[in-house]
């Protein structure tokens, strides 16, 4: 049975304990974000991933972006970040920017088909960036079932997904609903995946090299595309695996659930996969 919390004003201790409890069980969570309502699970629970993907009707061949809560976890997710790409996160994280990366190759886990990447954003929504530092990194998804408009608010979310997700968490309507622009920073020149709520303009503000693969068209954004990264995401279907498939995402492995409380901090090589 589902349970919805409201996720506004200076209450917010029963949302955070109900949703914090519910990813460590692996189970779902639907939450706010700057963009879209997304669809959340524990990164570092292979099962949880594949509870999200079933819930969404998407395969592993669409694997989900994953949100922290700090530009400052970067580097606990990702490797060989050029500086180019970290100019771009420093300047637009948090916000509707996310980056496909090479991923840590000693994160064990199970995103999907992501060939060695990974998705990553940090949203601009303080009470879901406190629950990211609470959680540790999520994989998250637009909430809603592939091929039907991300959900602006937790009821259209709770109408698509239903019983599937354990938490929702009300935030209100959100105000972005314009999905993330999805940039690739797996080489020395960032390229634009997907043109979202930030421009190639505003982009090339920060770093001029920036390269689009269809100028002409890249401005505006694909009506079907990853809504992202949630969870990033748009009121579209939310393909974060065009993304990373695009992009090639991460091989799949597990790691353990102390690997995903270091949101904040370097991945130890060392950790042992949990499940």
């Amino acid at each position: 049975m589902s349970e919805r919390f409201d996720f506004t004003g200076d209450e917010l201790a029963p949302a955070y304990r109900a949703a914090v409890d519910a990813i460590e069980a692996g189970d779902l969570v639907v939450l706010p974000t700057d963009t879209v309502y997304g669809l959340a699970a524990d990164a570092f629970k292979s099962d949880a991933v594949q509870r999200l993907l079933d819930a969404k009707g998407r395969g592993r061949d669409m694997p989900p972006p994953v949100l922290i809560s700090v530009v400052e976890s970067l580097d606990a997710l990702a490797t060989d970040v050029p500086e180019a790409g970290r100019k771009l996160c420093e300047k637009f994280w948090p916000g509707p920017l996310t980056v496909i990366c090479h991923a840590q190759g000693s994160l064990m886990w199970d995103l999907g088909e992501t060939q060695g990447t990974v998705a990553l954003r940090v949203p601009d929504h303080e009470n879901t960036r406190e629950l990211l530092s609470r959680t540790g990194p999520l994989a998250v998804s637009s909430a809603n079932k592939s091929g039907q408009a991300a959900a602006l608010d937790v009821y259209d979310a709770e109408e698509q997904l239903g019983d599937a997700v354990a938490v929702y968490l009300d935030g209100g309507e959100v105000t972005g609903g314009e999905p993330s622009t999805i940039i690739d920073i797996t080489t020395e020149t960032p390229r634009v995946i997907r043109l979202g709520a930030l421009t190639l303009a505003q982009l090339r503000e920060v770093v001029p090299e920036v390269t689009a693969d269809d100028e002409p068209s890249v401005e505006t954004p694909a009506e079907d595309q990853p809504a992202e990264a949630v969870a990033d995401d748009k009121p579209s279907e939310d393909k974060p695996a065009e993304v990373v498939a695009d992009e090639k995402p991460a091989e799949p492995t597990e790691v353990s659930k102390d690997a995903s409380k270091q949101d904040e901090k370097p991945v130890n090589p060392d950790v042992r996969p949990a499940d």
